[in-house]
């Protein structure tokens, strides 16, 4: 790539044409661009995402051929121009225009040059005068104006409200920090700022969360030694609540069911001080390669990885686990802000996710011994996929009890569930259920 919008329109073509994650795809497009260029690509990529459906119905306006007809290649284009032009000050419009014309030459559309240009150009001229949003009912205006599915702010609206609606789906399309949590094995939360300082990072302390941090600045992680020399983890604040939720304490036995990528495993290990045992599990051995890497980054010895269907009995585990943490397969709607393009993923697949929920934990209960624990977990806010799988478990499964839980810092009781919002807490649109096994 020789520039961030030939990157940009690559990912967008991935995403496009092999249902491809745009982080994977962006990954892929940038591996030759410096930081700049890789970052104006991100920029122009996750932006086209959370406002595709904006996009495309300003640019429509100006598209007397009818821009749905347009070859899928010629709308990206337009998309990344408009996008430029509508949501980023620092670049001209001109630049904007005449960079998208390019892009359209360079690939060999040169019939589409004058439309593309003609389209922008006109965008432009009459960006403070654009077309109002029609006035239908509330899922449809804030469906169209926040690039959500209709199917979805409907259920927000059900769940939430409008006004809280709205700052949901305003925060998705926002930007997102990095949060970090620090590795209590390694430094302390003063040595952490004082190094990463040095770095050209800061670091403002989450609302609630201890030793959990929003980074800005210090550019990649990978070109971050105290990332590398293991100081820190990325991990968002809600995913950390789950583990503390969970009471692991040193010297515990703990089954990480569906481990991959490893933030959970990683936290409890920290939790525990590296004493005692955790199994990071996952169905793919190259994620179980990648939970070994990050341990070992962050000098957690405790902690080894086992090829492993959560679904799938194993008999060896029965009852030999004080802790067992379920954090299934799930939407991922909580974290559409990070990954603005599971809003374009097929609702009708998400139907059978609660299947699958309740077959995993169904299975990992087995291994929860007397007094033990069952932390259920998701990155999802819908309730099909969170209250209605653990009442529905617990409905069938006597010998499990529900079990509050305190989160240090945050002041909202619970009865053993508790669904995490970004509007709310600051974090990602997280589920947390914990289920304690009593003596007999």
């Amino acid at each position: 790539m020789s520039s961030g919008r030939e990157a940009a329109l690559e990912a967008l073509t991935a995403c496009r044409r092999l249902d491809a994650w745009s982080d994977g795809s962006l990954k892929a497009a940038c591996r030759d661009l410096d930081r700049r260029e890789a970052a104006l690509a991100a920029r122009l990529t996750y932006g086209v995402l959370q406002n595709r459906a904006l996009l495309d119905f300003y640019l429509g306006a100006f598209c007397t051929q009818g821009f749905d007809k347009l070859e899928p290649f010629i709308r990206d284009v337009l998309r990344l121009g408009g996008y430029q032009i509508l949501f980023m000050d620092r670049v001209p419009d001109r630049a904007a225009v005449d960079e998208s014309v390019e892009l359209v030459k360079r690939k060999k559309r040169q019939r589409a040059a004058g439309m593309v240009n003609a389209v922008l150009r006109r965008l432009s001229r009459e960006k403070e005068c654009l077309p109002e949003i029609p006035q239908q009912n509330a899922a449809g205006c804030l469906a169209l104006r926040y690039s959500h599915p209709k199917w979805l702010v409907e259920r927000l609206l059900s769940l939430l409200g409008e006004e809280e609606t709205e700052a949901y789906l305003r925060l998705d399309n926002g930007s997102v920090p990095t949060t970090i949590q620090r590795n209590p094995l390694r430094c302390s939360g003063e040595e952490l700022a004082e190094r990463l300082a040095v770095s050209g990072a800061s670091l403002t302390p989450h609302p609630w969360m201890a030793d959990c941090w929003l980074l800005s600045g210090g550019g990649g992680l990978d070109g971050m030694p105290d990332f590398q020399q293991g100081l820190f983890q990325v991990q968002d604040a809600a995913a950390k609540a789950a583990v503390l939720a969970s009471g692991v304490k040193p010297g515990d036995r703990v089954l990480d069911v569906c481990a991959a990528p490893g933030g959970k495993s990683f936290a409890a290990a920290m939790e525990m001080e590296n004493h005692g045992e955790i199994v990071a599990c996952d169905i793919h051995r190259h994620k179980l390669a990648l939970i070994e890497k990050g341990a070992q980054r962050l000098g957690l010895s405790c902690i080894r990885t086992e090829l492993a269907d959560g679904r799938s009995f194993r008999e060896e585990w029965q009852e030999g686990f004080d802790a067992v943490l379920c954090d299934v397969p799930c939407s991922g709607l909580g974290i559409i802000r990070k990954k603005p393009d599971i809003r374009y993923k097929d609702p009708g697949q998400l139907a059978g996710l609660p299947k699958v929920q309740r077959a995993v934990l169904e299975n990992a209960c087995r291994y929860v011994k007397p007094n033990g624990i069952l932390l259920y977990a998701t990155c999802t806010i819908l309730p099909e996929e969170n209250q209605g799988v653990t009442e529905d478990f617990l409905s069938r499964h006597p010998e499990f009890v529900r079990e509050a839980f305190a989160l240090p810092g945050l002041e909202e009781e619970n009865n053993g569930s508790l669904t995490l919002w970004p509007q709310r807490h600051g974090t990602d649109g997280f589920y947390i259920c914990k289920m304690r096994k009593p003596w007999e």
